[in-house]
């Protein structure tokens, strides 16, 4: 495989085709590693973003996986290094952006750095050091219920700084506004103050590709997905249509979904308002012991040949505090995860070639159930998500068509929607 330009380590597997989808926008030809290959890759691609299950582990388990895919993506000769989290910067005052940011940078002699989950495509802003959702701060959107990593402090500054050794700065929008000389000599200042790290606002895409040559000579980028947009140029990469061709799909179509969010919540009575065939899954019962997989499988069984379905966990916050109060937050998320991962793969043995996966952790389970290894990043459906192409020993004649969305992303149609993309 020839050098790549670009090396990215994502926290989630979500977020790593959110990632990915972007950098396909703008020109490169990306594939989407899960977990850190066991040997060199074998492709001819301008990207790689290794896809890591790191966003709410203890730190020091995250900072080893994360050097992993840094030592793995050295020795494929990446030229730049892009750390991706979650463009609503999902943390807790013990990390993990902070401490595996420090990680990398320490490992690649890196003495500044930036952080932006901006993406303002999917409504998020950053203002003044402060986290915008649509209109409200981050901790008036829902976030701050998060059942794992719930934001209540909007000011990245200050949450950053909770979690890194190193000085944490601010880059506000009256820089950004003047372009990458205003940008690079605003980082001159901050590191001659003592400043390793240092937030950027941006408030719409503009903000963004005027940050891109300014970061051009940074060892490491960390940032959610919308800082991507500006990256591919530049190595003189320009939008194409043929970076995101995957092959033809066919089969049957489901939904499985194990997001909690607002977003999520809506997309799932948008699709039971048009009609579709939807089944909820208790967690209760799975603790109780029932196999809610099988049942799940046998009731998605006669209806499957006539269109979509979901299988789905996705409740409002007061549900989902009550069962956690009853069996334990990670308890409680684990159990729904493997569940509905053994609930994906018996789709797929049941000739699903076409996957929607909604929300982050959930994602991850389910990628792994299935045996996936690497995926073809291809077109976008919404901000975020893009349909991929994969291989799996599951379904070994066509590979599967897989979409990994986050629990925040999408319009309230997503799930109708998705299929209409592929055709």
């Amino acid at each position: 495989m020839a050098k790549l330009l670009l090396g990215c380590i994502a926290d989630d597997f979500t977020g790593a085709t959110d990632l990915a989808n972007n950098l396909v926008r703008a020109g490169m030809r990306v594939v989407q590693a899960i977990g850190v290959p066991a040997g060199p890759l074998a492709a001819d691609v301008d990207a790689v973003v290794v896809a890591l299950k790191s966003r709410t582990i203890a730190p020091a388990e995250a900072i080893a996986q994360s050097l992993e895919a840094l030592r793995w993506l050295q020795a494929q000769g990446a030229q730049q290094i892009y750390f991706k989290y979650c463009s609503t910067f999902d943390s807790t005052p013990q990390g993990n952006i902070g401490p595996v940011t420090e990680a990398l940078m320490e490992a690649l002699g890196c003495d500044f750095t930036i952080a932006t989950p901006a993406f303002p495509d999917n409504k998020r802003t950053v203002f003044k050091g402060y986290l915008f959702a649509g209109e409200v701060l981050l901790n008036e959107s829902g976030m701050q219920n998060h059942p794992l990593t719930p934001m209540t402090d909007p000011n990245l500054v200050r949450v950053l700084q909770a979690q890194c050794g190193r000085k944490v700065g601010l880059i506000d929008h009256a820089v950004v506004a003047r372009g990458a000389e205003a940008i690079e000599a605003r980082i001159a200042q901050l590191k001659a103050e003592g400043v390793s790290i240092a937030i950027v606002d941006a408030v719409s895409n503009d903000d963004l590709l005027r940050m891109g040559p300014a970061l051009a000579k940074l060892p490491l980028v960390t940032a959610g997905s919308g800082v991507a947009i500006g990256l591919p140029a530049n190595f003189g990469l320009a939008p194409s249509s043929q970076a995101s061709a995957l092959p033809k799909a066919g089969g049957r179509t489901a939904v499985v979904s194990g997001s909690c969010s607002q977003a999520t919540n809506r997309q799932v009575l948008d699709f039971i308002g048009r009609g579709g065939a939807a089944l909820a899954i208790d967690p209760l019962r799975i603790a109780a012991g029932v196999d809610v997989a099988a049942e799940a499988l046998a009731w998605a069984a006669p209806l499957i040949d006539k269109g979509p379905v979901l299988v789905y966990s996705t409740a409002e916050a007061g549900a989902v505090k009550s069962v956690q109060g009853q069996l334990g937050v990670e308890e409680a998320g684990a159990m729904v995860e493997r569940t509905i991962a053994a609930i994906a793969r018996g789709l797929v043995e049941h000739g699903v070639r076409q996957l929607v996966v909604a929300g982050g952790e959930t994602s991850g389970a389910c990628v792994q159930a299935l045996g996936i290894a690497q995926m073809q990043i291809g077109p976008q459906i919404d901000p975020g998500v893009p349909w991929c192409h994969a291989r799996s020993s599951l379904a070994p004649d066509t590979g599967v068509h897989i979409a990994l969305k986050s629990g925040n992303f999408g319009g309230d149609d997503f799930f109708t929607k998705a299929f209409a993309v592929l055709g």
